[in-house]
């Protein structure tokens, strides 16, 4: 199978992941999006299960990907959270799927939990919870607590990202697009203030 072929599946897939979650997707309904058989999307991912994983790797290589250059350039550990954060919620409001499909499958899985045997976000979970951790007064913080300000961090920006189209409903356009030009300098603030409170 093509590169681009690859691609265009997992793509198709993720906007189904993303739309209605692992279990209100269906194979056939991604293969028919693709004008492919269902059978023939099996051929090349073997299960449902297997195709989602796929989905959610490219997103955590992604985002990983992102903070392991911030870190390569050397910036400041604040600096590299608030950096990959913010590009996080740039592409979000972009393209909220991303944002989607993580909440859906740190939020809405409980399922699926009881049963996983690879948890492809934890790898970009760890990465932020060790940029914190670099940040000034953190070295000595538990797991717990670190992880506690990752979950508010990207919650803030999943949350804000996923609930364009009801806000823009609720509050009418020109509001809605008032407040997406402020969320950015409200998420800054937010992230410094959780990293300069004692905890």
């Amino acid at each position: 199978m093509s590169r681009a072929t690859r691609d265009q599946l997992i793509e198709a897939a993720g906007r189904q992941f993303a739309e209605k979650g692992f279990y209100g997707a269906s194979i056939a309904g991604i293969a028919e999006e693709l004008g492919l058989t269902k059978q023939a999307l099996l051929h090349h991912f073997g299960s449902k299960e297997k195709l989602y994983g796929e989905v959610l790797q490219r997103i955590s290589t992604r985002l990983l990907g992102h903070l392991e250059d911030l870190q390569a350039a050397g910036e400041d550990p604040a600096e590299q959270l608030e950096r990959v954060l913010l590009e996080f919620y740039d592409a979000a409001m972009e393209d909220p799927e991303d944002s989607r499909l993580i909440m859906r499958e740190l939020l809405d899985n409980k399922h699926r939990a009881e049963r996983a045997e690879v948890w492809y976000l934890k790898p970009f979970l760890d990465a932020l919870v060790e940029t914190v951790r670099r940040t000034e007064g953190r070295a000595r913080k538990s797991n717990a607590t670190l992880l506690a300000i990752v979950y508010e961090l990207l919650g803030a920006v999943s949350y804000f990202a996923v609930s364009g189209p009801t806000l823009s409903r609720m509050y009418g356009e020109q509001e809605y697009g008032l407040l997406r030009k402020r969320y950015p300098a409200e998420l800054r603030r937010l992230i410094r203030s959780r990293l300069q409170s004692p905890d």
